[in-house]
């Protein structure tokens, strides 16, 4: 059979040099038949050998009825009826059919891009580090990370935490809203247990802030990541460029070195979709994101107690000494997110201000309350060491008792 490269020769010989039939037989050594069915067809013939049947054809009808019931059918599901039904091919040519066959069944979803306008809307999420955190006293923990990306400029900012719980997410939020400079009209967030009221609604605490801040809420549908797409590719990027073989010192190197690598390196790139960098950006949306509160929202946690006998307060498993002198009196305590403090509620006297403190299962005493506390200790042995005083008892003479008992 003649070649795809000896059918271009020929035809270049004939056409474009102008050889005859018979001096291209000659100088080539090809046949006359053969030179003269090259110049009249015009494509090369090209072999087709007969199409052979698999092991999965007996069973392509069953693979339809089954992917009939349930589009989303894993495959090995499939493989595993299969087989019981006599099927001895591999998983390959089973795939291979499903990927072909299994869009019509069951549509894949396709994306549009979408466009934002300034100050329209910032995105949230909480990213899950794949690496624990040094909290001090030779510990590491597991942390989260609430970050937030500018629709418009795709300017980030993002903040620490060490809990799910409404107070760390929301003081995340403002923290990341005070690093971008202003308020959007909305802030996206997907269905976070803390701050999903359910139904599309916010929860109290959540609300509370939308309230104080002034802007709207856009929940996502459950299990619609894409919908905040442009969050969660910054999420991708701090994955693959920011994590990998840093070393922090403990939660506060860590919040700063990402704060400065956000702000140097993130914010400064030469985004690929906007072909633009998001500090440029940022400078043009602060001119449509509206003015931040002139103080951020409280979002401390508050609770009150009564001091019991072993003056201590236990918070995320550390026990934080309070004055032993309010034994037995109630006291106001505050939590931020560096530090714990507490007053009396009758006498507002100070019960304690302790740095909070992110390691699990230490005692923190403060000096002044352990020496108070061996003060009151001293002064409780040398009252039961002291000796009574005597208390003098009336004596009445005898006959008295018989002056009044008849004989």
């Amino acid at each position: 059979m003649l070649g795809v490269e000896d059918w271009a020769e020929i035809r270049r010989l004939h056409l474009a040099e102008g050889w005859s039939i018979k001096r291209i037989t000659r100088e080539c050594g090809f046949a006359r038949n053969t030179v003269r069915a090259a110049l009249r067809a015009e494509r090369p013939r090209v072999f087709q050998g007969g199409v052979r049947g698999s092991k999965l054809d007996p069973f392509k009808g069953e693979i339809e009825r089954l992917l009939g019931e349930d589009g989303r059918l894993p495959g090995e599901v499939i493989l595993g009826v299969l087989r019981e039904q006599g099927y001895e091919g591999g998983r390959s040519i089973l795939h291979d059919h499903l990927r072909e066959l299994r869009p019509r069944f069951a549509p894949l979803r396709s994306t549009q891009r979408t466009t934002y306008e300034p100050g329209e809307l910032c995105q949230f999420d909480l990213w899950h580090p794949s690496r624990l955190i040094p909290v001090g006293h030779e510990q590491q923990r597991a942390g989260y990370v609430v970050v937030a990306t500018l629709g418009y400029s795709r300017a980030a900012a993002a903040a620490v935490v060490f809990s799910k719980e409404a107070p760390d997410l929301l003081w995340g939020v403002t923290r990341c809203l005070w690093q971008l400079g202003g308020l959007p009209r909305k802030l996206v967030w997907d269905r976070e247990g803390a701050l999903h009221g359910g139904l599309g609604r916010p929860s109290e605490a959540y609300a509370q802030l939308l309230g104080c801040l002034g802007v709207g809420s856009v929940f996502c549908r459950a299990g619609d990541p894409q919908a905040k797409g442009v969050v969660e590719r910054f999420q991708g990027y701090l994955e693959t460029s920011w994590e990998p073989g840093r070393v922090w010192v403990n939660e506060h190197d860590y919040q700063q070195q990402l704060d400065r690598w956000i702000v140097e390196k993130a914010n400064q790139r030469l985004h690929r979709a906007l072909q633009a960098r998001p500090a440029e950006l940022l400078v043009e949306e602060r001119r449509a994101l509206r003015v931040l509160p002139a103080e951020a929202p409280d979002l401390d946690r508050r609770l009150v107690l009564r001091v019991g006998h072993d003056p201590y307060l236990r918070f995320d498993t550390c026990d934080y000494s309070l004055d032993p002198r309010l034994v037995g009196r109630r006291v106001a305590v505050r939590i931020s997110q560096t530090e714990i403090s507490g007053v009396a509620l009758d006498t507002a006297e100070e019960a304690c201000r302790h740095r909070r403190c992110h390691a699990k299962q230490r005692t923190i005493t403060d000096p002044a309350h352990a020496e108070q506390l061996q003060r009151l200790r001293a002064e409780r042995l040398d009252a039961a060491e002291r000796p009574r005083a005597e208390t003098a008892v009336e004596r009445r003479a005898l006959a008295d008792y018989d002056a009044l008992i008849p004989a």
